[in-house]
């Protein structure tokens, strides 16, 4: 829809003033354009319909002739009830109307009317909401419902779209190539906006729904692939040349042999480090898959091609467990790795950051004192951030200048469904490990009443007794008036009570400082503390493998990719593992969480399934949630056409034929016009 006229303001249809524009523009509705693709989110069906193949209580729309005189009856304060019998083929029946006295006078006998309502099969009535007198002449028999706000109505906009429609349709040009049109059978866009405003039946809507969705998927994807594009060819990264037999080697003398997943990876990512062009990945795997196995194979890549590695996370503790980790795997090999958090102080801050930008020290890891200004690196080659989602793009972007357009890979224990994933990151690739190391046990989950506590905690006793650990989570810090929910420092001061001094029992939560947060789990690492009480705060790396025991109370406040975030804090040891959801969900969504999260361990899963549940927004919370707003696409729902378009997307980005051919115009036309590349030269 390029076509000026579809771009002039709502006045220029003629029975749209200025005060019905103004109230349109209530709805974000300006041009005639926007009017056009203010589509409906569902239909009203008055489709006459047979008594006998209508289900109880199912919304119907009937046509009769009365038989009686209507009876009306006053109850309460302005309430009432209208009774009146209509003959509907060989089917007596009873209508009521509940608080439309008015209608006694529109109700003759021997008249047709058609009704529309609610049907009782037991009793043989209709609670009717809509009535119309006389027999049915209507051909349109789906009605469309749109959003609305302040005086517009329902009534009104499907007015207004008609005029618009009426006055402007034959300016609608066509967006998507005659080829795309014919490979997936859909409707040129004229049709498709006429099928969908005024069908003749559900086959209209349907195929209507499909053009659109397509469309919005298919233009979003074009923007994500030629962003993806235009920063590949602008920023030539790195290309990384190591000797292959060397890998190989290093490879072999991991302590565990890699899983086919890990292998896959470590292709793809390896690949990428080969290329001229910059890498941006998403490395995406479960809790204990061994990301940090693949990051080290990264990082002596790397390093055998004269770079230096940096590996930034988002807690001290995590980063000591990191350093510790790839100092096992790298020093053997004569990679030097060091640490740098804002612990390392004076004297030793100094020699780190000296080593550093001289080259002596090949791989990095720290937390973000690694993008401070004093941190310089000689040669950095590979950048690699853990749970990514816990940094600024700010933060990860300073990172990323320390060099001359490094590798970069990020990586998260989060598992992002895979259409959440080709959405929100659709500009950089997504690697996937989605297999667990052999001989792995699966954390036993079961899911608890709370009446139950006092045999958990007699469990969780015995637990202790042979030298383990136990987490125990609560939602909340404090006792709150508007949330009936187990609270830290409640939870934390009965389980003291209850272990009185024979185990020593640590509170964790968010308004401790950072320092004080590092020395609880400090605790906890060296087994000082036994049972650590604590909100979500340890959602993300820590890892005691002593611990084996975790008790989640008021689990159905979590969404499930939380609980099982949650979950990997266990099972980390060679010992059988426990994690106790504490619940009495009321709602149907809540009971089917708990069912979930005792059914699998896969966490692709069950972040499809939380996708399912609670929808895009809620899965990234709504503030920031990076996800798209459509207009009629769903991610969710119509994964297969965003992947069939994505796929699209890829091959004509690449194509010369997309940035030449007259057929691609619209699309470019689009493209030019969106933010995400002002200012680029398409053609």
């Amino acid at each position: 829809m390029s076509n000026k006229d579809l771009k002039g303001p709502l006045t220029v249809i003629k029975g749209i003033g200025p005060e019905t524009a103004e109230a349109l523009g209530e709805l974000n509705i300006f041009t005639v354009e926007d009017l056009l693709e203010h589509y409906p989110f569902r239909y009203e069906d008055y489709r006459l319909r047979d008594l006998t193949e209508v289900a109880h209580e199912e919304r119907l729309t009937v046509e009769g002739i009365v038989q009686s005189e209507p009876s009306l009856m006053y109850y309460g304060r302005k309430k009432s009830r209208l009774n009146v019998k209509l003959l509907v083929g060989n089917f007596l029946i009873q209508v009521i109307f509940f608080n439309q006295p008015y209608l006694k006078n529109k109700l003759a006998i021997n008249e047709y009317i058609q009704v529309t309502g609610k049907w009782d099969m037991h009793r043989r009535t209709i609670t009717a909401s809509e009535m119309q007198v006389g027999p049915s002449n209507k051909k349109e028999t789906l009605s469309p419902i749109y959003h609305v706000k302040g005086s517009v109505t329902v009534k009104g906009i499907r007015r207004f779209i008609q005029l618009a429609f009426h006055q402007f349709g034959d300016k609608v040009e066509e967006t998507l190539p005659q080829a795309l049109l014919r490979k997936y059978r859909l409707p040129n866009r004229r049709d498709a906006i006429r099928m969908i405003h005024f069908p003749q039946d559900e086959q209209d809507i349907k195929q209507a729904r499909r053009r659109f969705v397509y469309e919005e998927f298919l233009l979003f994807q074009l923007k994500m692939q030629a962003l993806r594009k235009f920063e590949r060819e602008q920023s030539h990264g790195v290309t990384h040349s190591y000797d292959s037999m060397k890998l190989k080697e290093f490879i072999e003398g991991l302590p565990f042999p890699l899983t086919n997943a890990q292998k896959r990876v470590v292709n793809e990512i390896l690949t990428d480090m080969k290329s001229p062009y910059r890498m941006s990945r998403l490395l995406q795997g479960d809790v204990g898959s061994g990301k940090t196995v693949v990051a080290a194979i990264a990082l002596f890549a790397s390093h055998m091609a004269g770079f230096q590695g940096a590996l930034m996370v988002p807690t001290e503790i995590l980063a000591e467990q990191h350093a510790e980790s790839l100092k096992s795997l790298l020093e053997p090999f004569g990679v030097r790795c060091e640490l740098l958090t804002s612990s390392v102080k004076g004297k030793r801050r100094k020699e780190v950051l000296e080593s550093l930008q001289n080259g002596d020290i090949h791989v990095l890891i720290g937390t973000h004192a690694l993008i401070q200004e004093e941190v310089h690196f000689k040669r950095l080659g590979l950048v690699i951030t853990d749970e990514q989602h816990r940094f600024g793009v700010e933060q990860r972007k300073v990172l990323r200048e320390k060099g001359e357009n490094p590798d970069v890979l990020f990586m998260t224990a989060t598992p992002i469904p895979r259409t959440l994933a080709i959405t929100v990151f659709g500009e950089m690739d997504v690697s996937v490990i989605d297999e667990m190391p052999a001989g792995r046990k699966r954390i036993e989950t079961y899911w608890a009443k709370h009446e139950m506590l006092e045999r958990i905690l007699a469990f969780m006793e015995k637990e202790l007794a042979k030298g383990r650990q136990a987490y125990v989570i609560c939602p909340l810090i404090e006792e709150s008036e508007k949330l009936d929910v187990q609270n830290a420092i409640d939870v934390h001061a009965a389980l003291a009570t209850y272990f009185l001094d024979r185990y020593q029992i640590g509170l964790m939560h968010g308004r401790l400082s950072a320092d004080e947060k590092e020395a609880v789990m400090k605790a906890f690492s060296s087994n000082e503390i036994q049972v650590l009480v604590s909100t979500t705060v340890v959602e993300v790396g820590v890892n005691v493998p002593n611990a084996t025991m975790m008790v989640i109370y008021d689990a159905e406040r979590f969404g499930l990719a939380q609980l099982h975030q949650l979950r990997g804090r266990v099972g980390r040891g060679n010992e059988q593992s426990y994690c106790i959801l504490l619940a009495d969900p009321k709602s149907e969504i809540g009971k089917e969480r708990m069912q979930i999260m005792t059914e699998t361990n896969d966490g692709f899963v069950l972040s499809e399934r939380d996708l399912e549940l609670r929808g895009p927004g809620d899965f990234f919370g709504r503030k920031q949630s990076g996800v798209p707003e459509f207009k009629l696409a769903d991610m969710v729902h119509d994964y297969r056409a965003l992947e069939t378009a994505r796929n699209d997307a890829v091959i004509m980005i690449q194509s010369s034929a997309f940035w030449e051919s007259a057929e691609y115009s619209s699309l470019r036309e689009s493209l030019r016009k969106s933010d995400v590349l002002q200012g680029e030269k398409l053609d």
